[in-house]
């Protein structure tokens, strides 16, 4: 087998039946990405012996490394371990350290410590131990003819630990592979069949080791340039002229998200924001503030859902939604200026619309203001009411960026 190639294997009946999303093995694959390891498939299977057997032998004629997440709880579902230790012809012996380990963690905690907590630290023979600093289901690492085997618990950030800490510079190490290259750009405001059109001829002039993906989401695309095994100024050359062809729909030429971009706008002008949004429920404010140090440029947000704490809280006069409505170009410049007011902010955005049909079309408007220039853009939101806060998020969040670097 020249070439690495990883298997990632889920397991759980719970992600099977779609109780619980798997988010595991897409977090995983982003992290084998830029070490260059493509991952050849992703599976998941159930809590049944012969599944999982079944499935790491066949992920096996076709991977060098296969890593399986769940199943290492103290449970009675919870069966990876002894599986493995069937599969790999070995028995379970009790570890001291991560026995030790596990005490300190239910004594710090002022918890119990169950006989189902203690088996935990009984692990396979034959396996490298994974130490677990964050929680008590330690991973394992087993070797069989040049391939290796990783077993994680199933908690995101328990596997996220082990990956990063233990797993991430063990392939590094022990695993030659290609230099892998990306680069990426964010764009907003057109769809990803428009600009496929537009880059046909850029597509068709890029070299055999340089490939390009489209990342649709809604009201965003990202764009990806992978390169392998070619020098950094070949790969920046291509993507100068991807900049340039789509400059006029560029977010950013690095892999962020919209708020992070305009977090880092606002730093480096020394400026503040506020938001008033309606029908989008603090989904903007909830983007916002995920971004660490939000506190620096953030001064505050409201949900003035109902029409009252549009006139009552925001102060928005009662004679422009009577004459306008509570869904218009007037009411969301109102609710943006009057945002900028209460919290002191040099920028606002606003929302108000509908996000699902009932009597009247999908409308929304966004509103922009600060203090001295306020604009506001229609649109439709032709999605279900999920899909729909997302896409008027992204469109806010956007429209914001471009308000903000018009009217600095």
């Amino acid at each position: 087998m020249k070439q690495t190639f990883c298997s990632i294997i889920t397991i759980g009946d719970e992600l099977l039946i779609g109780q619980t999303i798997d988010t595991n093995s897409a977090w995983i694959a982003q992290q084998l990405n830029p070490i260059g390891i493509p991952v050849k498939r992703r599976i998941a299977v159930g809590d049944q012996k012969n599944d999982i057997i079944q499935a790491i032998e066949s992920e096996r004629k076709d991977s060098n490394i296969i890593i399986i997440t769940g199943g290492l709880g103290p449970t009675s579902d919870d069966i990876t371990k002894p599986v493995l230790c069937e599969y790999f012809n070995t028995t379970l012996v009790e570890n001291q350290e991560v026995l030790n380990h596990i005490s300190t963690y239910f004594a710090k905690r002022n918890r119990p410590m169950l006989d189902s907590n203690l088996r935990q630290a009984m692990l396979p023979a034959n396996c490298e131990i994974l130490f677990n600093a964050v929680g008590t289901a330690p991973g394992m690492l087993f070797k069989d003819q040049e391939q290796v085997f990783i077993s994680l618990p199933g908690v995101p950030f328990e596997m996220q630990y082990i990956i990063t800490t233990h797993i991430i510079p063990y392939l590094v190490t022990h695993f030659k592979t290609p230099n892998f290259l990306h680069k990426t750009l964010v764009t907003s405001g057109e769809g990803e069949s428009f600009i496929a059109e537009r880059l046909k001829a850029f597509e068709k002039n890029l070299p055999e080791n340089i490939k390009l993906a489209y990342l649709p989401k809604l009201n965003i695309v990202k764009l990806r340039l992978t390169a392998v095994d070619i020098e950094d100024h070949v790969l920046e050359t291509h993507f100068e002229t991807l900049k340039t062809l789509l400059q006029h729909i560029t977010v950013t030429d690095k892999d962020m998200e919209l708020e992070q971009v305009i977090g880092q706008l606002l730093n480096k002008m020394g400026k503040t924001m506020s938001i008033a949004e309606s029908c989008t429920g603090g989904s903007i404010a909830s983007r916002i503030t995920s971004v660490k140090g939000a506190s620096t440029y953030f001064k505050g947000g409201m949900v003035p859902y109902t029409i009252e704490s549009k006139e009552n809280v925001l102060q928005v006069d009662s004679a422009i939604i009577e004459t306008h409505g509570v869904v218009s170009e007037q009411t969301v410049i109102s609710m943006a200026s009057k945002c900028v007011e209460k919290f002191n902010a040099d920028y606002a955005v606003s929302v108000s619309g509908y996000l699902e049909k009932n009597d009247h079309d999908n409308v929304v408007w966004i509103g922009l203001s600060n203090g001295t220039h306020h604009i506001a853009k229609k649109m439709i939101a032709p999605y279900d009411r999920e899909k729909n806060t997302i896409l008027v998020t992204n469109a806010a969040l956007n429209l914001l960026r471009i308000f903000i670097i018009g009217h600095p």
